[in-house]
């Protein structure tokens, strides 16, 4: 019964790491109709910075006088870098592209990726860097007969405020409905007087900051490495292909199936646990092309 339990808890840390990046990638596509190949590399940026900060620049100088309060504080850092990158990338390397097919998106994209990966390689070298002192700190709790990080189910409830913080922020704030409206008519928006590029700028920074917000809080329990964004970008669209590509919704119900079966399929069948999530989405494909919450 514990490991059953302590099985659960990790399929809930997953799916809030795995939605925060979904929900990034389905809000650039949702608004601005792009799909991001370069978005896992974001995550694994704001993985690197919140690293680097808590870890080697920051955290071992501060340690004694930040404590766990000081160190947690500096760890969205990483996703505000992101955040920050995304805002340069939007007017400088996707804008040009909008009256041009999605292939030119996808090979941008892609080249975007490329980058992303030597420039972390430069900057940050080929040693993995960790912020586990997070971790080693909040300590553990009983589970059972076994301890269970205690920092992992802070995640949990990090992806919870998160669905809940994204979900107020569409639906009920006024930048909220302009966003919306950008995604179903940019035309009819523009012509209503909205700055459709200052929307698409903050549109893409907002999916940004989730990519660098699931990375920053994975590197205390999961070292930053090159080629962490490569796996991780492959699960994302799982995930959003389950959920619905641009559904808010769909991102957090395809997090939650790709987690627990992820999770069940380690325990159990672990040399064919990926083959098994390509099923279910091939399946969903199949039944309805959208997804589950997904529209045509």
């Amino acid at each position: 019964m514990t490991i059953f339990v302590i099985q659960i808890l990790n399929s809930l840390f997953y799916a809030a790491v795995l939605f925060l990046i979904a929900a990034g990638l389905s809000l650039i596509y949702g608004v601005m109709r792009i799909v991001n190949l370069a978005h896992g590399s974001l995550y694994a940026l704001g993985a690197y910075v919140s690293a680097w900060i808590v870890g080697s620049a920051v955290g071992h100088a501060l340690e004694g006088n930040l404590g766990l309060a000081g160190m947690l504080l500096l760890l969205p850092l990483g996703a505000i870098a992101v955040a920050a990158v995304g805002a340069l990338i939007e007017p400088t390397l996707l804008r040009p592209l909008y009256r041009r097919s999605e292939e030119y998106h996808l090979l941008v994209t892609f080249g975007l990726l490329m980058i992303l990966e030597d420039l972390m390689k430069l900057l940050f070298g080929r040693t993995p860097l960790s912020a586990g002192a997070i971790m080693d700190r909040m300590g553990s709790i009983p589970v059972g007969r076994l301890m269970y990080p205690t920092y992992n189910l802070f995640v949990v409830a990090i992806g919870l405020a998160a669905a809940i913080g994204l979900w107020a922020f569409i639906y009920r704030t006024k930048f909220g409905v302009i966003l919306r409206a950008t995604s179903q008519d940019r035309r009819m928006a523009a012509a209503l007087g909205i700055d459709v590029s200052r929307v698409y700028v903050q549109a893409f920074a907002i999916g940004c900051f989730m990519a660098g917000l699931g990375g920053a809080v994975v590197v205390p329990a999961q070292a930053a490495v090159l080629g962490l964004g490569i796996e991780v970008l492959i699960l994302a669209f799982v995930v959003v292909v389950i959920g619905g590509l641009g559904s808010l919704q769909g991102a957090l119900v395809g997090a939650l199936i790709v987690s627990f079966v992820r999770t069940a399929g380690i325990q159990f069948f672990p040399e064919i646990e990926l083959a098994v999530l390509y099923l279910i989405a091939a399946a969903v494909l199949l039944i309805r092309p959208t997804g589950l919450f997904g529209r045509a």
